[in-house]
């Protein structure tokens, strides 16, 4: 297999000091499971933060240097100042409550970008560093989101993965980071982009059209001439571990003792980070409703939540500790006795067999976070009940609901509902809580943290290898251009000359395009042609006192020189137009901000200013409908940016190559430049020698490539200079 590297923020290690020595141990966690296997296997390496070593002495620092080597870790030190603002400030002040939904927690200041960029340039330069021909990167999680864009600019050619841990918000919720679009760019320098749940890559995708245009075509969007790959892969845990330690002999040992000291009560059992994701007050206040709606069961119910300490360091957290803490005593407050109280609160880390343990003897498990990407103590829990017994109580926003389907799931901000469920849970009968449990177990047991990385590293792997230097920067071309004898300029217009406008008649040249075009025309030995969709009307009046050749509508109409008569393609049919203009009106009428644009041989329903998504979504229906209804029909339907058009077919931008390039010399380079799939005909028609030069970022035929407008410019600037 090919070597992979690693990259995330923490080493999948703990640097543990005693006295003199210092000993770097495996940490536990699912990732650190499920990556150790292709780790050694690949002969790879993982790259990554070790933790605080400042206070370790020179010797002990080589200690650990030799002992990081030896288990193929790479690390990348991090100052306390870089701590302090790329991990605590940017990740987890920003990225982290944004990606949950929470805005209230973010900063009004986004002072730590300029930090969390530049950390993840040294995670780059790093890896980088390590690369080999062949290798396969594999970047994890919210902390690192730039670094595959920043890699794919040192190894275009590299294979690189990005995983997204936790949840990915609605473009609604993403729009308002103010760095929102240098994310997007830094995520879609990988080839593939996974996320736990197909909601996640809906919302990723939305992200991707509301702020960079980009429409994703089911599971591919095209990003600077590359298909970066999108999909679900949702994580799972080591089954194995968890099932084992369950029905160890100490841990049973334990389970009777857990059992024996709730004396006959029932017990509900809540494991978390101390995170305020994770919906510990709400899921408090529906134990108190339950007691407090129903008698019964005060003194019988015995309520444990663990509480694993997160980020001390933050503000926030504390905050919310204090709010737990409250809420604990009041209730216990309310509803204890001197010999019991209901909810037994354990702020400390357990270690596996001691959560194995407490799975095991609950009766019922409340995951209910108020968002979670996907909760694997859910799976935990399941993994740990062999005996196939126990209710599953998840809230609906947790990655997890998506598989879980027996489970009770919840809508963890309806209190009054999770008191329900932790009701139904606990009255549930046998048979009921056992085909329940058997359906959890198998889909956890099949979807085990091993099919997690297998499931995404086969299909990293074998996407096809992309040539990414097929094409070049425009400046490139200048000596090609420069050097020829004669030139043939075929210049499409929006797009390429002018960028779009909300509307066409709001993209009329500006007086810096036509002073730029004058000196072109004025160029010796230059012939220039503009090759667009717009009406021949529109042409004219815009450039009709310019000595160059005019084609609108696709090449539907010709005007070759000034002072021509506008000449149109014979065979042309247009029967089709009345029964496709309802077509397009009564979307226009049900889709607010759309219009339809008529030409004299086609139609064109534009959708500029409508919502990006719902834009997107009723574009495709529409071509659906009209592919579907008029499939005998001579036409084609071709979308475009914002655009459905609706022409005859065997019109298109190709066959204007001959009629522009008539009569020139046989030493003539002919040079086409265009940015969407019309002006592809174009590049395909080109005689031999011929240069193609493509603006924007699809995929194309084009030798070379610019940006956009203003790059077209600036390259016909320079070719225009002294």
């Amino acid at each position: 297999m090919a070597r992979l590297l690693l990259v995330s923020n923490r080493l999948p290690v703990t640097v543990k000091v005693e006295k003199d020595s210092v000993a770097v141990v495996r940490s536990p966690g699912g990732l650190a499971t499920g990556l150790s296997r292709p780790h050694e296997r690949s002969g790879g390496v993982w790259i990554g933060w070790p933790g605080d070593v400042s206070r370790l002495s020179d010797s002990q620092r080589s200690q650990v240097e030799a002992q990081l080597a030896g288990l193929r870790c790479v690390p990348i030190h991090l100052s306390a100042s870089e701590v302090a603002r790329y991990y605590e400030g940017y990740a987890n002040r920003v990225l982290w409550p944004l990606c949950h939904y929470m805005l209230d927690r973010v900063p009004r200041q986004d002072r730590d970008w300029d930090v969390y960029r530049k950390v993840n340039e040294r995670f780059a330069d790093l890896v980088a560093k390590h690369y080999q021909p062949g290798d396969t990167i594999w970047v994890h999680d919210y902390q690192l989101m730039l670094v595959p864009g920043l890699l794919r600019q040192r190894l275009p050619d590299a294979r690189i993965g990005y995983f997204h841990h936790i949840p990915f918000p609605s473009s609604e919720i993403f729009r308002t980071l103010p760095h929102r679009e240098e994310l997007l760019e830094g995520l879609l320098g990988a080839d593939l982009i996974g996320f736990h749940t197909v909601s996640y890559v809906r919302h990723f995708s939305g992200a991707l059209l509301r702020q960079l245009g980009l429409d994703t075509d089911i599971d591919r969007v095209i990003w600077n001439g590359r298909q970066v790959r999108v999909g679900a892969f949702p994580m799972g845990i080591d089954t194995h571990v968890f099932e084992s330690l369950a029905e160890d002999p100490s841990v049973l040992e334990d389970v009777a003792s857990i059992r024996r000291n709730a004396q006959g009560q029932r017990i509900l059992l809540g494991i978390d980070r101390l995170d305020y994701t994770k919906g510990i007050p709400r899921r408090l206040l529906a134990v108190q409703r339950l007691l407090e709606r129903e008698p019964a069961w005060r003194g019988r119910l015995r309520f444990i939540q663990v509480a694993v300490p997160s980020r001390t360091q933050v503000d926030a957290y504390a905050t919310y500790r204090e709010k737990v803490n409250e809420l604990v005593g009041r209730i216990n407050g309310l509803y204890g006795s001197v010999q019991n109280v209901p909810v037994h609160y354990l702020y400390r880390s357990f270690n596996e067999k001691q959560l194995a343990g407490l799975y095991r003897a609950a009766d019922v498990m409340l995951v209910t976070p108020v968002r979670d990407g996907m909760n694997l103590v859910a799976k935990e829990f399941c993994a740990a009940r062999p005996d196939e017994d126990g209710v599953l109580v998840l809230s609906e926003f947790a990655g997890a609901a998506d598989e879980l389907h027996r489970a009770l799931v919840v809508n963890t901000y309806d209190v009054e509902a999770v008191a329900d469920a932790i009701e139904q849970a606990l009255e549930m009968g046998e048979s009921e809580r056992r085909e329940r449990m058997r359906s959890l177990r198998a889909q956890v047991k099949q979807h085990d943290v091993h099919w997690w990385v297998a499931s995404f590293l086969d299909r990293l792997q074998g996407l096809p290898t992309l040539s990414l230097r097929s094409t070049r920067g425009g400046l490139e071309a200048l000596t090609d251009l420069k050097g020829a004898p004669h030139l043939s300029l075929l210049l499409d217009y929006d797009g390429t000359l002018v960028g779009f406008a909300p509307r066409p008649e709001l993209a009329a040249p500006d007086d810096e395009l036509l002073a730029l075009l004058g000196k072109l025309v004025a160029r010796p030995d230059t012939s220039v042609s503009v090759v667009s969709g717009r009406p021949r009307e529109t042409l004219e009046a815009w450039f009709g006192e310019l000595p160059m050749g005019l084609y609108a509508e696709h090449g539907l109409w010709s005007r070759p020189a000034p002072g021509q008569p506008w000449q149109m393609l014979e065979g042309v049919t247009i029967e089709w137009k009345g029964a496709v203009r309802a077509v397009l009106e009564s979307f226009a009428a049900r889709v607010p901000g759309s219009f339809v644009e008529e030409k004299s041989a086609s139609l064109v329903w534009h959708y500029r200013q409508v919502d990006p998504e719902f834009g997107a979504l009723q574009a495709r229906e529409l071509r659906l409908h009209l592919a579907d209804t008029f499939a005998r029909q001579p036409i084609d339907i071709m979308p475009g940016d914002r655009v459905v058009e609706v022409r005859p077919r065997d019109v298109h931008k190709g066959r204007v190559v001959p009629q522009a390039t008539r009569g020139l010399p046989p030493d003539t380079r002919v040079v086409a430049l265009g940015d969407d799939r019309t002006d592809e005909d174009l590049f395909a028609s080109l005689p031999p020698g011929g240069l193609a030069i493509h603006v924007g970022n699809k995929p194309t035929r084009a030798t070379y490539r610019v940006s956009g407008p203003a790059e077209v410019r600036q390259l016909l600037a320079a070719l225009v200079a002294p």
